[in-house]
């Protein structure tokens, strides 16, 4: 798990002088006021190569770290529709030539900040974004050696504000994160999920507690059993539950439960994938990836005052002779009778149940906030591209904690668009009989499917017995269901893009830092 550790330097003269680094990387803005010797530098090369003003370039300067720049123009900023990635991107682009040049040890400078509340955590974004083009798959990390595929031993930051310590936790849950989604299926099957999660945890304050025992799971989350039925015959497929706890010192404020979708790989089950639409399924655990990633920055800030506790299913949904069939009906964990639309939709029925056992352990906790996480549905990527779909029941919109992360998503560069449940997600999913009490879903792919992601959230409130805490009860709790079917991988690629281990930097901004 390890990465470029951060070090904040407080002066150019000290960090030259103390002899650590091997590259200054000056992320910067158009314009950008800048002290010698870096403004004669650029200056000079500006003058053969006007890329200096929007590309990312290595150039030779005899008085820096390593006598050499890399400049990366981070481009315009001021429009509408500009945001603080710029500057995480500038950071990835950097990331990318600093590999190829063979710097191990650069020195990390943000320049041309604007004075302008979008830009307020540009320092931040810089260094993450530097962090995810560092980060390479943990299949390759183990086959090769840490060294040999990660050199950067390092990091820098010429900053005289900057948390260092708060960023490098943000960047292990988000390692974390990506680690977790972005493994083949067999080297983050079900158990060895957990066991990445044990060893993760391992000396920290987040408990880690694995169900393996098949009948109790039977027993206490039959929604999810039925996804795992074909998987049970291969030992190494077998399904469990991954328990994460935390409990922060002093007086609890808040508790915060999360639920994660962790299939680790989904075939569809009788509803098969075909088309070549299979390809990229193992990424189909990045909910759970992102639960535990951000437990993990829990873990490392140790916030007074909260307690977490986060539900992993860990499952895979195989093909074969005892696949669960669509027109089932599966009485789930919350006693809901659930009818069985397609079984490629498997990816709610086991955050049902999870969210289940979340509610249970709500209606006693102070201050509860039920989250669940999850690639649900691809209709969130089609209605909102790379951006993470929040759905809110009644109870978490009086909070506004949709628009709290949405807020802090985009001032963190973590994007995310509230959309709303209504009447007719309800209706959509509304029994056809009184044989059942709630359909799962349709029987067409969400992206062909009006409203293809929210009415998944109105199947969740309903299945996990939620619908009974809304705003008309006795006890109401809040419960928001963020889908990153569109955020979890970079540029949409399932089968070979980076994790982007989304929402952690969103949900650490709004609960942690």
């Amino acid at each position: 798990m390890a990465f470029a550790k951060p070090q904040r330097e407080a002066s150019f003269e000290a960090a030259l002088e103390s002899g650590q680094y091997d590259a200054l990387i000056l992320i910067h803005s158009p314009g950008a006021a800048l002290a010698e010797p870096l403004a004669s530098v650029l200056a000079e090369h500006a003058r053969i190569d006007a890329r200096v003003a929007s590309d990312s370039l290595l150039i030779p300067a005899a008085k820096l770290p390593g006598q050499r720049l890399i400049s990366t123009a981070t481009g315009p900023l001021l429009r509408d529709y500009d945001d603080v990635r710029r500057f995480y991107d500038a950071g990835k682009k950097a990331a990318a030539l600093a590999l190829a040049a063979g710097i191990t040890k650069p020195l990390l400078q943000v320049a041309g900040v604007p004075d302008d509340e979008r830009y307020a955590q540009a320092e931040l974004l810089s260094l993450l974004g530097f962090w995810q083009g560092l980060w390479q798959p943990l299949e390759a990390r183990e086959a090769l050696g840490e060294a040999e595929v990660e050199p950067v031993s390092l990091v820098g930051v010429l900053s005289a504000s900057l948390d260092v310590d708060a960023a490098a936790a943000i960047e292990a849950g988000r390692r974390a994160g990506r680690d977790l989604c972005g493994t083949e299926p067999e080297r983050m099957a079900p158990l060895k999920f957990a066991e990445y999660c044990e060893k993760l945890f391992a000396g920290s304050p987040v408990k880690v507690s694995v169900l393996r025992d098949t009948d109790t799971l039977k027993r206490d989350y039959p929604l999810m059993m039925a996804v795992a039925r074909a998987s049970l015959a291969v030992e190494r497929h077998v399904p469990c539950v991954i328990r994460l706890e935390y409990q922060g010192e002093g007086e609890i404020e808040k508790t915060l439960l999360f639920a994660g979708k962790g299939v680790t790989y989904d075939t569809g089950g009788a509803d098969l994938k075909v088309g070549g639409h299979m390809a990229g399924m193992s990424r189909d655990k990045g909910g759970a990836a992102a639960v535990a990633g951000f437990m993990k920055t829990l873990a490392e800030l140790k916030p007074q005052g909260i307690k977490a506790i986060a539900e992993i299913g860990a499952v895979r949904n195989s093909i074969g002779a005892d696949s669960f069939v669509a027109d089932e009906i599966i009485t789930s964990h919350g006693g809901v009778r659930v009818r069985i639309g397609n079984t490629d939709a498997e990816g709610r029925l086991v955050l049902a149940d999870l969210l289940s056992h979340l509610r249970e352990a709500a209606v006693d906790a102070v201050e509860p906030e039920i989250f669940s996480i999850a690639t649900l549905t691809g209709h969130a990527a089609r209605a909102l591209g790379p951006y993470t779909a929040v759905v809110e029941n009644g109870p978490a919109r009086e909070l506004n904690i949709g628009r709290t992360l949405a807020t802090l998503g985009d001032l963190y560069g973590d994007p995310a668009d509230v959309s709303r449940v209504r009447r007719e997600d309800y209706a959509f999913i509304a029994p056809r009989t009184r044989a059942d009490d709630v359909l799962s879903c349709n029987n067409a792919g969400s992206s062909v499917t009006a409203r293809g992601h929210q009415f998944p959230m109105a199947f969740l409130d309903i299945a996990s017995g939620l619908a009974k805490h809304g705003l008309d009860s006795a006890q109401p709790i809040p419960y928001t269901h963020l889908d990153i079917a569109g955020s979890g991988i970079e540029g949409g690629d399932w089968q070979h893009g980076a994790p982007s281990a989304a929402p952690v930097i969103t949900l650490a901004a709004s609960y942690l830092l």
